[in-house]
């Protein structure tokens, strides 16, 4: 899956399904908002692609990050590298 950034969402497709990653800025920090994978594309690692995405931009811009949605908690969670990011104020 290739993965478009735009703004207030990262995108990509599989076939004729979409998927995405949405954020909204805030003060120097990204707000991860929502993860959405169509129910048949579940399972394959397409939403920690697009996580993985926005997290390697957020870095890029010099942003923290706060994880409004859950996958992407869990993912940061998961993955300690990118746990330096995370915004102080929640």
């Amino acid at each position: 899956m290739e993965i478009e950034h735009r703004p207030g969402r990262f995108e990509g497709r599989v076939g004729d399904q979409g998927c995405e990653l949405e954020y909204r800025l805030e003060a120097g920090r990204v707000v991860f908002t929502h993860t959405g994978v169509p129910p048949a594309l579940r399972g394959r690692g397409l939403a920690a692609k697009l996580v993985e995405a926005g997290l390697r931009w957020a870095q890029q811009q010099g942003l923290s990050v706060l994880p409004a949605c859950s996958y992407v908690a869990r993912h940061i969670e998961r993955h300690p590298e990118w746990q330096p990011l995370l915004s102080k104020a929640r």
